[in-house]
């Protein structure tokens, strides 16, 4: 009797076991295929969610462990090896319909992508959605071509290549930086129409027309486009070479030297006002300078120039008086700044220390040492330019002297450089001055002497010379002596 309680217990509980392993081969759900909440995916680093809803069913047949995830396909709609989008938590969606957001990778590029869902308790895998384009946009800025120079030229049966710039100019953000790009190439056809022409990095043009190049982003709209180039051919040996300005023409110098850039060739000749500029033989020229630029291009089997008129925003200017200005002590100068400058403002230095409230065109210096005036350009192109003077004590020619000198030294370092004599013998008494060599020959001979001999540095060899002099005062009197140069 034992015996056969104990079998009736064990045959229930492999029945339980049995029904129970039945209920989970027979819990399993169907879901549905994903309807996408988008017509197509532009992403970027800006916007990148893009949402799907799809239905399953039973939700009581959904484990606690449950998770939904999200496959996407490769550009041609295979799912041979998807790419996983999306992973819920578990048991986060209990319930039909679900909708679920996603993002695109950053590789993604094409026209024919597709979705599924899949679940993990119990596994499940849905149908797929519609095929949709999708694109994430690495680059999505304008960038230059051709160093942005506009045209471009070929000789007759020859070509011209066109090149994406790599980095460019300024602030250019090259698509070249980004690997996985691809480029289309265009020819314009009308103001707002265009042919697609070839596909790559460059272009090898054979025909005139306009070309631009983007970025290969399919059917999503971007802003990841050239700038437009016109090339011509030169049937008549001579093309058109146009030049670009890195910095705009006119442009401001105190933003560094601006970049003139011409089109593409086999050699380079730059010229400014009509004549050639010394060892400028590359592609670009830099230059701060205004006036007519021009270029001279070697295409092989045939030439192509251009010119392009320059002009700087600096200004100019000028003082009233001399780099260096004697007065005397007590004397004032009244120094006054001319320029061409748009709006000058004005600040005056002395001995490089400002000078309070001298903001004028104007300035009135008595004291002995170095000035500048600083004018600044303060409408249009912001610009410095800084002017400078010296104002000296002057020398009086007629200085207070008691005895006639007989030693000078004429070097140059302005102390006894000339013979200075007391002033009842200088210009204005009719004194008479003779001077001679030690020869006899007669170097000065004058009423109206300015105490200025020598004026002309004399050629002292390594012996002293000794001039002589003799001094007729206008009642007849003389003075008799020597004059010895030494160096």
């Amino acid at each position: 009797m034992q015996k056969t309680t104990n079998l009736n217990r064990l045959l229930c509980v492999l029945c339980l076991i049995a029904v129970s392993i039945t209920a989970q081969l027979n819990a399993q759900i169907v879901i549905g295929a994903p309807n996408l909440g988008f017509s197509q995916a532009c992403a970027s680093s800006t916007f990148n969610s893009y949402s799907a809803t799809f239905v399953f069913s039973p939700a009581s047949a959904l484990g606690d462990t449950n998770q939904f995830i999200i496959e996407m396909s490769n550009e041609e709609g295979d799912f041979t090896d998807p790419t996983i989008v999306f992973t819920s938590q578990p048991n986060v969606f209990t319930t039909s319909p679900a909708t679920i957001n996603f993002s695109l990778p950053s590789t993604t590029s094409g026209e024919a992508y597709k979705i599924r869902v899949k679940s993990t308790a119990p596994a499940a895998t849905s149908s797929r959605s519609a095929a949709f384009a999708a694109y994430y946009k690495i680059q999505d800025s304008p960038f230059s071509i051709n160093n942005l120079v506009e045209t471009g030229a070929f000789c007759s049966g020859g070509s011209y290549l066109l090149t994406i710039d790599n980095p460019g100019s300024g602030e250019n953000d090259s698509p070249l930086n980004y690997p996985s790009l691809t480029y289309n190439w265009f020819k314009e056809t009308g103001p707002t129409t265009s042919v697609f022409v070839a596909e790559g990095n460059t272009l090898n043009v054979t025909q005139e027309g306009t070309y631009f190049v983007k970025t290969n982003y399919g059917t999503c709209t971007s802003s990841s486009f050239s700038n437009r180039v016109s090339i011509s051919e030169a049937v008549s040996g001579e093309a058109s070479a146009s030049i670009t300005s890195s910095l705009g023409s006119p442009f401001c110098p105190d933003q560094g030297m601006t970049t003139l850039s011409t089109i593409s060739g086999l050699g380079y000749q730059w010229f400014k006002d009509g004549v050639a500029i010394p060892d400028a033989i590359e592609q670009t020229y830099q230059t701060d300078a205004s006036g007519l630029f021009a270029v001279q291009v070697d295409l092989g089997s045939c030439q192509a120039s251009g010119a392009i008129d320059l002009v700087s925003e600096s200004f100019e200017g000028s003082l009233n008086v001399s780099e260096v200005n004697e007065i005397e002590e007590g004397e004032s100068l009244e120094v006054t700044v001319s320029t061409t400058a748009q709006n000058p403002t004005y600040v005056w230095y002395f001995n490089d220390t400002l000078i309070p409230g001298a903001t004028s065109d104007t300035y009135t210096a008595s004291a002995f040492g170095a000035y500048s005036v600083l004018v600044s350009q303060s409408a249009g192109c912001v610009a410095t330019n800084t002017f400078p003077f010296e104002i000296t004590e002057a020398m009086d020619p007629f200085p207070e002297v008691a005895n006639i000198p007989n030693l000078i030294s004429p070097n140059g370092d302005g102390i006894n450089d000339t013979w200075v004599i007391p002033l009842q013998y200088v210009d204005g008494t009719d004194t008479e001055v003779m001077i001679m060599d030690n020869r006899g020959k007669i170097v000065l001979q004058t009423k109206a002497y300015l105490n200025n001999w020598p004026e002309d540095q004399l050629d002292l060899n390594s012996i002293n010379q000794v001039y002589y002099y003799i001094l007729t005062t206008p009642d007849n009197k003389t003075k008799k002596g020597s004059i010895t140069l030494v160096k």
